[in-house]
């Protein structure tokens, strides 16, 4: 079939394969300025298939500018960005879960139409959904839990409700790659396990996750390994490996206490008075 020269470019872009043998993720000299000053300092590092991954800071340093470098929402100032053997922009695979207060919860939609865009990738524009792409959002919203409340708006449900929405809609995106900024903030107890499960269930499929957070215990129990990020790599591996004094004393300065106790070193975090990170997108 001949294609009528007024077809749509995007019906034959062809997205990039993923190559054998190579990361998930691999991050070669990374920078990003925003108003003359470095926000990512040449990070240098890799992420293998499959791998939860930690990502841990003060704020403002640099976590929310990573993710979207990565996702592609932003372009790096110098370096290089290699999701399965090419830059992010080749992709379909790489689902980015924003912070809450960056969401307009206000805007009348429902937990199916937030979850179906994450299909628009394997539609194309200007298509309506097929029955096949029902069935995917549909089988997502049950895996988090929420095909009960697939007709609710999604400005009536909790914080965990939401946060359960935006990974069915990964789900649906059929995404291999996860970033999750901040994901766990403000959720209680409860929720938070919700979310773990989930993610064990796609550590099963092989999913790469990476989360930035706060809560450096969390870090250490839930995660394969832990990034600490100030606008360089300060450190990357094992909680055991990177938690350590010297490395937190480095990343977090007069933000972070080192207690003595019977047990260890217990960490306490102030961050209350940061002024968070810059909105660059």
């Amino acid at each position: 079939m001949r294609k009528n020269k007024n077809q749509s470019n995007y019906m034959v872009h062809r997205y990039s394969p993923h190559e054998k043998e190579t990361p998930a993720l691999l991050i070669s000299d990374l920078c990003y300025r925003y108003n003359g000053s470095y926000a990512l300092d040449h990070l240098n590092f890799v992420i293998n298939l499959g791998e939860r991954v930690a990502v841990v800071g003060p704020n403002g340093a640099g976590k929310s500018t990573l993710f979207k470098v990565i996702a592609g929402v932003i372009k790096p100032s110098e370096g290089v960005v290699s999701v399965y053997g090419h830059e992010p922009s080749g992709h379909i695979c790489i689902a980015y879960v924003p912070q809450r207060n960056q969401v307009n919860w206000n805007f009348p939609v429902t937990v199916a139409d937030v979850v179906m865009m994450g299909r628009i990738g394997k539609m194309g524009p200007l298509r309506w959904p097929r029955h096949k792409d029902w069935e995917i959002v549909h089988q997502a919203l049950r895996e988090v839990g929420m095909y009960a409340l697939a007709n609710s708006g999604i400005n009536e449900l909790s914080g965990g409700q939401q946060q359960r929405v935006f990974i069915a809609r990964a789900l649906a995106q059929e995404a291999e790659l996860i970033l999750m900024d901040e994901h766990l903030t403000g959720l209680d107890q409860t929720p938070q396990e919700d979310l773990f499960t989930i993610l064990d269930a796609l550590r099963l499929r092989k999913v790469t996750v990476m989360v930035a957070l706060h809560d450096l215990k969390t870090a250490a129990e839930r995660f394969d390994r832990v990034i600490i990020l100030n606008r360089r790599l300060v450190g990357l591996g094992t909680a055991e490996q990177v938690l350590t004094p010297a490395h937190l004393k480095e990343a977090y300065g007069g933000h972070l206490r080192l207690v003595p106790t019977i047990e260890g070193v217990l960490v306490v975090e102030d961050t209350c008075c940061d002024e968070g990170e810059h909105n660059h997108a």
